[in-house]
């Protein structure tokens, strides 16, 4: 109801604002030009408007990197992570010397050569000096930056045949994730949709010997300082697997199986205990708290105080529950790692405990029995 009114009062100004300014133009009948020509006296205000747009610009992308600098992410948590920052630190400082350089030659120059009355334009059909200048830098710098970024994908999406690595399947739908285990042999089974089937929500072929030991989880447990090679699938619409913390990002594309790779350099509490990361906590806990005080004097459950953890998000917009498609993701040291997946039962166990066949209840068997005698009893007294 609040909000409605604040609305109400704005259209009303709105078209109080709007009624004086006619009044305000029928008061100058006869008195201004309305001839449709600006005169210098034009030309100067548009030039010093110009001048007032330039300063907002910079005056608004000043606060909003004092206001929301401090939002964006910081320490990665991954080995290649740090190339990523890099990549992008070079990239904002490249966008911000030229945004300061060119807004201010532009606005300058609009000013300086506003129009004015008896001047004639200057007009140059070419420069052939000019066009190599202000082509060839941007082509160089562009290109420098697309074959550092080439450079930085190769490395991190290169994955040795050879090399040690823990496969781990992440299963997208909507709007829900799900992971999968290679187990002991580090090899994940086959599947196809269209054997999902009870349990094996995955569509595991479970005559495939590599899926006899495969682990399905809706948590996802990663070792510190061990490749994690994932295989991606999606079972309905696109959707994009995001670790925001460890500068990870690949679409899951349905009939197909996308990849990605990365290591962990920082357990879950170790990222928990970093100093910013602790004041960040801080912060979003007093907030919450002073939400509970509110939720609390209405009669609603207060909130639960806010502790970190890593998350696997869904980076494109996939349906009305986009926003709830995450899913934990907790780093462990390799012990603690190697310890919760050997507690976990295989996909195969699962399917057998969910399809053995349930134990009669005591007594039913008996109860069954003398229900066909009493009924044959009655039959016989009938008769």
């Amino acid at each position: 109801m609040e909000i409605l009114l604040v609305i109400l009062v704005l259209v009303l100004l709105s078209i109080a604002l709007w009624q004086l300014t006619k009044i305000f133009d029928l008061t100058q009948v006869g008195e201004k030009d309305d001839s449709q020509v600006a005169n210098d006296g034009d030309n100067n205000t548009q030039g010093y408007l110009m001048f007032g747009f330039l300063a907002f610009i910079y005056i608004f992308t000043i606060y909003g990197l004092i206001k929301w600098g401090p939002l964006v992410l910081h320490t990665p948590a991954s080995a290649h992570g740090a190339t990523v920052d890099n990549l992008m630190n070079i990239t904002w400082v490249l966008i911000f010397f030229v945004q300061a350089v060119t807004q201010v030659l532009v606005h300058y120059f609009s000013f300086k050569y506003r129009g004015k009355q008896g001047q004639k334009a200057l007009y140059l059909a070419d420069n052939n000096k000019l066009e190599v200048i202000w082509s060839g830098i941007p082509a160089i710098v562009l290109a420098g930056l697309i074959l550092y970024g080439l450079y930085a994908w190769t490395n991190i999406m290169f994955v040795d045949e050879n090399e040690d690595t823990i496969e781990i399947e992440l299963y997208a739908q909507q709007f829900k994730w799900t992971a999968r285990y290679a187990g002991t042999d580090n090899v994940l089974g086959k599947a196809n949709v269209r054997l999902i089937e009870g349990v094996n929500t995955l569509g595991v072929d479970l005559s495939d010997p590599n899926a006899q030991d495969d682990i399905v989880v809706s948590e996802l447990h990663i070792p510190k300082g061990k490749k994690v090679h994932f295989k991606i699938r999606s079972q309905d619409v696109l959707h994009s697997a995001y670790f925001p913390h460890f500068r990870a990002q690949m679409n899951c594309v349905p009939g197909m199986v996308t990849e990605f790779a990365f290591v962990p350099t920082l357990t879950s509490d170790e990222y928990r205990a970093l100093p910013f990361m602790v004041e960040k906590v801080k912060k979003i806990n007093a907030l919450r708290e002073a939400k509970s005080k509110v939720l609390v004097a209405e009669g609603k459950t207060a909130l639960d105080p806010y502790t970190f953890d890593y998350l696997l998000l869904c980076n494109k917009i996939c349906g009305a529950s986009h926003y709830n498609m995450q899913m934990k993701v907790i780093v462990d040291t390799p012990e603690d790692f190697k310890k919760w997946l050997s507690d976990k039962p295989t996909l195969v166990q699962e399917v057998k405990t969910a399809n053995a066949p349930k134990p009669a209840e005591p007594g039913v068997g008996a109860d069954t029995t003398k229900a066909k005698d009493t009924a044959a009893i009655v039959k016989i007294a009938m008769k």
